[in-house]
């Protein structure tokens, strides 16, 4: 298993007092709040004043007359960060945001089934087909497993075309350890593919140093050969974000489409006295030439799916991105 497996597996620990909680409406805000002040990792990234949204949020949560009007000003307080990847856990609801809803979607399966695909493979959780000369993959999700063997049939499947299209729009993350199985078969040599650090102590300047991780080629499996182009839009998040950075590291691999939705801190979490957990980013994630991606890891050529194109049943950011493999422009 790797470090940012681990990481993205991390367990909700309890946080330690040096007595037991009240189980009060300061005692759950304040800790969240002090939580989030010491172990939070993009404060100074988003030039966010955490002292100014407690003095917002505090006196309305002591006001608050139930566990619902108090998860509502928590929620509210967490939102202001931006982040997928924070949120309040409780028995009746789950804080979110969603950077997406503010993005052209430049996605839809519909048109793609209907218009594309034809008759296509499914391959434990690979979609593939050879459209016009090309070989496509769609993964939809990187909580589904990927199997070696299964990257072996798409593998042989496409080897005697001029590239492969790797389709990740609206894949919102999961395992990383999937896309590194892929990533693996893009490479012929040992690859750095992204850094990260890590937020390890209360003070606002307290990081690890900055760690580079490598990948190792997979020398026991067939891979692609040919031009590779990763399909990506704002929906793509956390470990889609991830596989996003690696091809940033990968010669002959580009990303197309629109700019991914970020999620470059791996999530760790707390309990509450209530037994509320909150998650929060731990880490920076970069990629190789240093971008700190919590934002979205940018593509290398923006194509857009305007309404038009949805309504005369298009998906240009596929063609484009066949162009692609047969041009090399």
């Amino acid at each position: 298993m790797t470090l940012l497996t681990m990481l993205f597996c991390l367990s909700c620990e309890q946080i330690l007092l040096d007595s037991p909680p009240e189980n009060t409406n300061a005692e759950n805000f304040d800790i969240l709040w002090q939580v989030m002040n010491e172990r939070y990792s993009f404060f100074d990234y988003k030039k966010i004043d955490w002292d100014s949204v407690k003095n917002v949020y505090r006196p309305i949560a002591l006001q608050a007359q139930n566990e619902t009007m108090l998860y509502d000003v928590m929620a509210a307080m967490l939102n202001t960060l931006r982040d997928g990847h924070v949120n309040l856990r409780t028995p009746f609801d789950i804080s979110r945001y969603l950077p997406y809803l503010e993005a052209p979607s430049n996605y839809s399966f519909d048109i793609l089934e209907r218009n594309y695909l034809g008759d296509y493979r499914i391959t434990g959780y690979l979609l593939n087909q050879e459209i016009n000369g090309v070989g496509y993959i769609h993964y939809r999700s990187f909580t589904s497993t990927i199997l070696e063997s299964e990257l072996d049939l798409v593998v042989e499947r496409f080897k005697s075309l001029p590239g492969v299209i790797i389709d990740i729009r609206n894949n919102e993350g999961g395992n990383p350890e999937n896309g590194l199985k892929i990533a693996a078969r893009l490479i012929e040599e040992r690859t750095k593919i992204y850094s990260y650090q890590t937020k390890n102590g209360p003070g606002p300047n307290d990081y690890s140093p900055q760690k580079e991780v490598f990948l190792n080629p997979n020398t026991e499996s067939p891979h692609f050969e040919g031009r590779v182009v990763v399909l990506t839009n704002r929906k793509v998040y956390s470990a889609g974000s991830y596989f996003s950075a690696y091809i940033k590291a990968i010669d002959g691999a580009i990303l197309m489409g629109d700019d991914t939705g970020g999620g470059s801190g791996v999530p760790a979490g707390y309990e509450l006295p209530n037994g509320w957990y909150f998650n929060y980013s731990s880490t920076i994630g970069s990629t190789v030439n240093g971008l700190n991606f919590e934002a979205g890891v940018p593509v290398d050529i923006r194509v857009q799916m305007t309404p038009d194109d949805v309504a005369e049943g298009k998906d240009p950011i596929l063609e484009r991105a066949i162009e692609y493999i047969k041009t090399g422009s």
